[in-house]
């Protein structure tokens, strides 16, 4: 048998976050032993410790109403505050990624995992800004339901055993946007595109509407090297339930795969690699 422990799972919360109790619910549905929600001035006056948990989620929302950009100002505040002994708060993110635990970015907070520098960390430079998120082809928000083929490549272990999957995104910005040409093409080379929109028939687009944002190569999530960190513009957490499929009572849909998935393989990895 594989090693044991309990998933403690935090959820931040603040600022305009505004999907944090459907992403506990996720979590706690998934099966985690512990599941808090803590808004941000709760972390800099240490009423809670990040390093008391090993799974953190980035909830969507519109952080600081997307000023400045997509959490552009929560990225400016997380870089640079410190708690209330001096600790910065970033390389307390990043101490739980240490010492294995698992990071989960969602819409809102894959902006911000990006803007942090800590997706997608090519060649593990962490910190520094890689990538970004920008306004949709559409120039509107976009709220609908999409394909996605996930990259059987990649070493994300939230994506284990997942081929396809279908779940809903909302946003404004999710285009994302390389620095470069060299960072795209490493993206590729180094299998860090963790998911990608499709149409029906599962081929990778381009194409809106299945396409929502214009992202090149149908990007729609990001891991880092380590498959420890994963960042998606679709929302696993509003489909906990096959209610929640807008075709549930008009298709035969086995509901298999549903975004509880990606949490219960997330604390699946925790559990058996007995990560504190």
């Amino acid at each position: 048998m594989g090693k044991t422990n309990k998933v403690k799972v935090l959820v931040l919360t603040g600022f305009g976050i505004n999907c944090e109790r459907e992403s506990a619910y996720a979590a706690q549905a998934a099966g985690a032993d512990e599941v808090v929600i803590s808004h941000f001035s709760e972390i800099v006056q240490e009423k809670v410790k990040i390093t008391d948990f090993n799974f953190i989620v980035f909830p969507g929302g519109f952080l600081d109403g997307d000023h400045l950009g997509a959490a552009q100002a929560a990225s400016v505040r997380i870089k640079y505050k410190k708690t209330v002994s001096g600790k910065p708060i970033l390389e307390e993110i990043k101490k739980v990624h240490d010492r294995g635990g698992i990071i989960l970015g969602i819409c809102n907070g894959f902006q911000l995992l990006t803007k942090l520098g800590l997706l997608p960390a090519i060649d593990g430079n962490y910190f520094d800004r890689q990538v970004s998120l920008s306004y949709n082809d559409s120039a509107r928000f976009e709220d609908r339901w999409v394909y996605l083929k996930c990259n059987t490549k990649s070493s994300c272990v939230f994506l284990k055993e997942i081929d396809f999957i279908y779940l809903p995104v909302r946003h404004g910005e999710g285009k994302v946007i390389p620095k470069d040409d060299r960072i795209l093409k490493q993206l590729i080379e180094k299998s860090l595109i963790a998911m990608q929109y499709t149409d029906p028939s599962g081929e990778v687009t381009d194409k809106y509407p299945f396409n929502p944002n214009g992202s090149p190569l149908g990007i729609a999530g990001l891991t880092d090297p380590t498959g420890r960190i994963l960042g998606l513009m679709p929302h696993p957490e509003a489909y906990n339930h096959p209610t929640n499929h807008p075709k549930w009572t008009r298709e035969n849909i086995d509901h298999k795969i549903t975004g509880l998935t990606l949490f219960k393989n997330g604390i699946e990895f925790l559990r058996e690699n007995g990560v504190q």
